[in-house]
């Protein structure tokens, strides 16, 4: 068993305003799932994750995505996809099927019940995003924000493909 490489260099210390801003981002990273989760809980009986598989694969003109791109846009593991994909179609909101296209393929494909739950759904989460997330923002804000998180994004996962419109 090796040993971990010995620092040579003293570490590079947070400035104050750099603390302050990470402290502030990670309240973000923990407060808004579980706010967004509530809401949907309530409102849609679904997890937000739960959600946001039948939104990524609705904003798909077929409303189908392989799963291995559906991956991808949800930011997740192919396992934990696969629960999730199970209990959605229990549910009735989803059915998993070959892709005509590719027979190595498999996709995810909304039934008109899972359209029709992230039609209803959208809206009061829509809602609780615009009121926490950007009703306190200016316009000028939301443009930083929007390029903060690219540039975060572009370090985490420099393959991430969602969004990437520039």
């Amino acid at each position: 068993m090796t040993s971990p490489p010995q620092r040579t260099s003293e570490p590079r210390w947070l400035t104050e305003d750099e603390r302050i801003a990470w402290l502030r981002l990670m309240a973000v990273t923990m407060l808004l799932p579980a706010r967004l989760e509530s809401e949907l809980k309530r409102d849609a009986g679904l997890s937000h994750f739960e959600y946001y598989v039948l939104a990524m694969i609705s904003e798909n003109d077929e409303h189908s995505l392989p799963l291995s791109e559906l991956a991808s846009r949800t930011n997740s593991s192919l396992s934990r996809l696969s629960h999730v994909l199970t209990r959605l179609e229990t549910q009735g909101y989803l059915t998993r099927c070959a892709s005509q296209a590719d027979a190595r393929a498999s996709l995810a494909r909304l039934t008109e019940t899972g359209w029709q739950k992230v039609v209803a759904s959208a809206p009061g989460h829509v809602d609780e995003v615009r009121t926490v997330v950007f009703d306190p923002l200016t316009a000028r804000q939301v443009g930083q924000l929007s390029e903060i998180c690219g540039r975060l994004l572009g370090t985490l996962d420099p393959d991430h493909r969602l969004l990437d419109h520039d």
